[in-house]
């Protein structure tokens, strides 16, 4: 569970909903508090049991780049709304609908697309779709298959017990003993609580689901010309150290270990991770002006 360690709006950040064929997605947007948007905008989307607002830390910071940042709660997470069909919430449907946001928030221009943890497995999605042309694509702290060890138990003990017993049960069961246990604040505990109790049930549970059997599609990415950054904290408990730079080698990515983060690393090393994003984003978009000029 990404636990943001603060939560007012840095300056420049306020919330919005994006509306789009398939209903309203909630947002956050980042804007330059001095001077212009003159780069390309940049989507960021959270893993599982997350949403927008682990991205709080580094939002300012990637828009003060001189970008339009915007971080997205899935469909059925916290504050954007989801139906009961078990379908709507397969990595196949969520990375439809990044395409969807993606459209929107580019709106004509190319855009930069980050993907965290399970938002790892939903946007890869949308990359190989095809459907959309992304700018670059970010990788960060998430695999290329499902996810391993305690985070895989603890993704099943949400399949299995959430239709069984609620997201209130669940909360006091599970979540809430280990925001106590690493010393959550009051208000950031409130938070988690709302957050969770806010997403929907079914939709929790089958993202859960994904996310213990996704299989490989590392090859099928490959194929994909876009380019690549493989971003995790050099103490990951989701998908091994050695298993994300496998994969960011099979792809030809770049890769970015980020010293003393874990899972989280734009809740827990916020200013290395945006530094991170912004030469990459720069690199990716100097590299298509290089391209375009050199076919004129």
């Amino acid at each position: 569970m990404s636990t943001p360690r603060f939560l007012n709006l840095p300056p420049g950040v306020t919330p919005l909903k994006l509306e789009t064929p398939q209903g309203a997605f909630a947002a956050l947007e980042a804007l330059p508090v001095s001077g212009v948007v003159e780069r390309w905008p940049a989507l960021l989307v959270p893993g599982l049991t997350g949403s927008k607002e682990d991205f709080i830390a580094v939002l300012q910071t990637l828009a003060q780049s001189g970008r339009r940042v915007l971080a997205v709660d899935l469909r059925g997470q916290y504050e954007t709304p989801g139906p009961d069909d078990p379908g709507a919430y397969t990595c196949a449907a969520l990375g439809a609908d990044i395409d969807l946001l993606a459209q929107i928030v580019g709106d004509g221009e190319p855009l930069h697309l980050v993907g965290h943890s399970f938002g790892g497995l939903v946007t890869r999605e949308a990359v190989i779709d095809g459907r959309t042309k992304f700018a670059s694509y970010t990788l960060m702290s998430s695999g290329p298959a499902a996810i391993v060890g305690r985070r895989a138990h603890a993704s099943r003990r949400i399949m299995e017990e959430v239709p069984r017993f609620g997201l209130e049960q669940v909360w006091h069961d599970s979540f809430e003993p280990e925001a106590l246990s690493a010393g959550v604040p009051d208000d950031i505990l409130a938070f988690l609580r709302k957050r969770l109790l806010s997403n929907s049930p079914v939709g929790l549970s089958r993202m859960a689901q994904e996310v213990v059997s996704m299989h490989d599609r590392t090859e099928e990415l490959r194929q994909v010309e876009v380019p690549t950054l493989v971003l995790y904290g050099e103490h990951d408990d989701g998908w091994p150290a050695d298993v994300q730079a496998e994969m960011a080698q099979a792809l030809g990515a770049e890769i970015v270990v980020v010293p003393g983060a874990a899972h989280s690393p734009a809740v827990e090393a916020p200013e290395t991770t945006a530094a991170a994003l912004i030469r990459f984003w720069n690199r990716a978009e100097t590299r298509h002006m290089d391209t375009r000029s050199a076919s004129v």
